[in-house]
């Protein structure tokens, strides 16, 4: 018999709950009268002046070679001679590059630095299967938050009767944690000790401390290895207490033993060619599970670092991912690896309490917890502060002034429209001896990007915000008392999806995240060096806790495979509500919150346990579901569904409707032999909701024993035509819109790989109509480049090179860059760039690919983007843009 740990899908659905659109004062409607209900918006609209310029082009690639790797069964040595044909061929062509790694593992291939005016050549070239960009990945933010501690979390998805009860610690079983490294000697962690220790007994530094893969400094994107993986940043110590710490904090599973894989450096960014290699060292090492609490939003299923991961569960490792901290920019936000077909990917659930140090207010008497700001210096632990004076935003670059003379005063503040830094900076130039920023919703946050200028700034919730603000305005002379206490504060949106956990779909419409864990302000562990102990708040803290989870079903059954965890795991989550009336979106939550004690209980599973129904232009999908049952009884069960909300409108910036889809069944119940197994077909019908509310709906079906247990399958999809996104797209709004694609010279720029500029600072100007000499003139490039925004992935980006006079493309005039499945851009003014270097390619009367300089003259460069899913042979799937006419001049 299975135990829920919470309301049951079946109650609520016998309760009518969620299941007619229910009317909201003040609710706009959508198109259609009888269409889906407006409920709230998602999160509040990204500002319209928000076109920041952001070059996302790196000059880092990975090539991939048309065979599996030897992971899913290809011979080495025919990979080996794949990849030496693919070199030699390359030569031949003229192209180049510089090889950074190969890789025939997990994922066969090569990771390289090219310019982009390459990729034509590169892409023509025998053997290649694919190119994709490389992207860098950075250690998570802290997220705002509001959420548990590691005795609270522990009791939400029921690991702590996992180990109270069931006897389960996780021991026998090698979790590996893909991370800046652990702090080995961490008493929590099995230290004191030199590496390797008991606990972490494997591991490799693959970067060295100076290394950040995003530096200007040339020396900075230089790996430089050694075999001791000691974390000098700390979010991998803090992922590892999640996953198994013992003492102070004790994590979800405390026995495991640990592979410290460090991919990071002291500070800054990672390449994801580095987290490919650590992948097929943690295979080497024979790890059970691997945690990566890593992610770069936006990516599709098929990015190599979520491929690589597939061939990971299938030599039979459990890969567990976050999905990102991307909610703020809508949806199809999730990001590789954890967007992986085979992965875990996680999402984030507040709960019931956070740990947070505490002031006295006075003269009160009240207990304020807080947070520290940014990289500020910690408060002192006693003494008193100066008087507290309210001084309003403190936005300057919005044209505020302050409220009120903070010199020689404790500056009181409230979060919004501007930057932490702003804030704080402004407060301590204008004589503040402290800084204290009150939230603008309920709970508590962290507020990071503060630089310290010797006066502490610390943040604290909205409720005792105004509480001293209504104590000021009232005459009182406040202030705080400081004090070396931590206090658990309750949390305003327990058990609720947290605001900055990504939503899917994924870009082809896959169903993103699976499962949920708690992921608000967590207490872990973090380096010695650094104090010992942390709150941190992110999908990087939940993903730890369900790899924690895994690890605790597999020492209770070895014998589970892979795949089979994820499903069990998914059958018998916990759906999150989003307010007392409605269950939150699937594409936010997956299957639901974690829960250890019904899986461990869980005697029948059904597969598939999640559907991805895609878009409903195709009609309604009728899947047929297989129950098998390991029990030794029959077991039958009723069939029924439940609606979650959906979301639509704007990609950025989507709202919240109600919108149920027809769930229908072949029966009305199914009976399932003991040992034995049964099928029933699930019949799902999208609500029909307008074309241009681009609808993502979801909900759950629902299988209810007789013998007390319950199963649950989450399903979601587009309504509608999903072709009908546009991707490529201006940046900015209203006076302030960019209208690109540009054609575009390039102006400045402090740093190159070939002819791409690698300089975030760096800068174009549009070029219609001019002439360029195909030369390096006053150190920059004199080349024609495209820049262009993304607001949607694309299945296919093309850009040719056209003859203006004639219209002709290829053969005579060639493809200019050709990429696979390109992210959407990460931010409202990020872009693109693509470059021309003037020649073209085209093969020959024996095939063999022959490149030449095209002759001087007039040309256009054209943009052909293949939507998210689409039909090749259909016009309609594609979008174009093509340039004005340039001209190519070498005198």
């Amino acid at each position: 018999m299975t135990v829920r740990r919470h309301p049951s899908l079946a109650a609520l659905a016998a309760l009518g709950i969620v299941t007619a659109a229910v009317a909201v004062p003040g609710a706009a409607m959508a198109d259609d009268a009888d269409g889906p209900t407006y409920l709230a918006p998602v999160h509040d609209a990204p500002a319209g002046d928000d076109t920041t310029l952001v070059n996302e082009t790196t000059g880092r690639w990975f090539v991939e070679l048309a065979s599996p790797p030897s992971a899913q069964g290809t011979a080495k040595a025919r990979i080996a001679r794949e990849q030496a044909a693919f070199r030699q061929a390359a030569r031949a062509a003229g192209v180049e590059y510089t090889e950074t790694r190969s890789f025939d593992t997990l994922f066969n291939g090569f990771s390289i630095e090219m310019g982009s005016a390459q990729l034509g050549k590169l892409r023509a070239t025998r053997g290649v299967e694919a190119i994709y960009p490389m992207v860098s990945f950075s250690v998570p933010e802290p997220q705002t938050a509001s959420g548990p501690d590691m005795a609270t979390a522990l009791g939400m998805t029921g690991a702590d009767v996992a180990q109270s009860e069931l006897g389960l610690t996780g021991a026998g079983v090698k979790v590996a944690v893909m991370d800046t490294g652990i702090d080995y000697q961490h008493p929590d962690l099995g230290g004191p000790g030199a590496f390797p220790t008991d606990r972490v007994a494997y591991g490799h530094d693959f970067v060295g401390d100076a290394y950040d893969a995003s530096s200007t400094d040339a020396a900075k994107r230089v790996p430089r290895p050694d075999p001791d993986p000691m974390d000098c940043q700390g979010h991998g110590t803090h992922v590892a207490g999640i996953v198994g710490a013992d003492g102070e904090v004790r994590g979800v599973a405390p026995d495991v033993t640990f592979g410290a894989y460090r991919v990071f450096g002291c500070d800054g960014s990672t390449d994801a060619d580095i987290m490919i290699a650590a992948m097929e060292m943690a295979l080497a090492d024979g790890m059970d599970v691997l945690n990566m609490s890593i992610g770069s939003a936006f990516t599709w299923p098929t990015y190599p670092t979520a491929t690589a991961s597939n061939a990971l569960v299938d030599a039979g490792m459990v890969v567990v991912a976050s999905i990102g901290n991307s909610g703020a920019s809508g949806v199809y936000s999730t990001g590789a690896p954890g967007t992986g077909e085979k992965v875990i990917g996680v999402g984030s659930v507040d709960n019931t309490h956070s740990r947070a140090k505490a002031v006295v207010a006075n003269p009160s008497g009240a207990k304020v917890a807080y947070t520290e700001l940014g990289d500020v210096a910690p408060p002192p632990t006693s003494g008193e502060t100066d008087e507290l004076v309210y001084v309003g935003r403190g936005c300057p670059s919005l044209g505020d002034t302050l409220a009120a003379d903070p010199a020689g005063r404790t500056a009181l503040l409230v979060r919004g429209d501007c930057a932490f830094e702003e804030k704080y900076a402004t407060a301590a130039a204008a004589g503040a001896t402290a800084v204290v920023i009150a939230n603008n919703t309920p709970g508590m946050f962290s507020g990071g990007g503060v630089v310290d200028r010797g006066i502490p700034g610390i943040g604290i919730s909205q409720a005792d915000g105004t509480a001293l603000r209504e104590q000021i305005a009232a005459g009182a002379s406040v202030t705080l008392t400081w004090t070396d206490e931590e206090i658990l504060v309750a949390s305003p949106t327990a058990g609720r999806k947290s605001s900055f956990s990504s939503y899917g779909l994924a870009p082809d419409l896959t169903l993103k995240p699976d499962l949920a864990a708690p992921g608000g302000n967590i207490y872990s562990t973090y380096p010695l060096a650094k104090g010992g102990h942390a709150t941190l708040s992110g999908t990087s803290m939940a993903a730890p806790h369900v790899a924690g989870a895994v690890a605790l079903l597999l020492e209770a059954r070895p014998d589970l495979a892979a795949p089979a965890v994820r499903d069990l795991l998914q059958n018998t989550a916990d759906p999150v509500m989003y307010n007392a009336s409605y269950v939150e979106t699937v594409h936010g939550q997956g299957a639901g919150l974690v829960d250890v004690p019904a899986a461990h209980a869980a005697t029948a599973g059904v597969t598939p346990a999640k559907l991805s129904l895609g878009e409903s232009e195709t009609g309604p999908v009728t899947t047929t579901l297989t129950v098998t049952n390991d029990g030794d009884a029959e077991v039958t069960y009723d069939l029924s569904s439940v609606e979650a909300l959906s979301t639509g409108g704007s990609t950025f910036a989507p709202g919240l409707y109600l919108a149920a889809a027809d769930v229908a069944f072949s029966a009305d119940t199914l009976t399932v032999p003991a040992g034995g197994s049964a099928q029933v077909d699930v019949t799902v019908t999208a609500p029909g909701a307008p074309q241009s509310l681009q609808l993502v709906y979801g909900g759950y079906v629902v299988l209810t024993g007789d013998d007390g247990s319950e199963l649950s399958v989450p399903f979601a999809g587009f309504d509608g035509d999903y072709q009908g996104i546009r991707a490529i797209t201006p940046i900015g709004t209203g006076e302030n819109q960019v209208d690109l694609p540009w054609l575009t010279r390039l102006t400045e720029c402090a740093g190159f790989i070939g002819l791409d500029c690698v300089d975030p600072a760096g800068s174009y100007e549009k070029a219609d109509g001019e002439s360029f000499s195909l030369r390096w003139v006053d150190g920059l490039p004199d080349y024609p480049y495209v820049v262009a925004h993304l607001a949607h992935q694309v299945e296919d980006f093309e850009l040719y090179v056209v003859d203006a006079a004639t219209g002709r493309t290829s053969p005579t005039f060639a493809m200019a860059a050709d990429l696979g499945a390109l992210a959407r851009n990460g931010s409202a003014g990020a872009f693109h760039a693509f470059v021309w270097d003037g020649t073209v390619t085209r093969a020959n009367g024996s095939g063999k690919q022959v490149t030449r300089p095209a002759g001087d003259g007039d040309y256009r460069l054209e943009i052909r983007a293949l939507k998210a899913n689409g039909d090749r042979s259909n016009p309609d799937h594609w979008e174009t843009w093509t340039s004005p006419v340039f001209t190519i001049d070498r005198d």
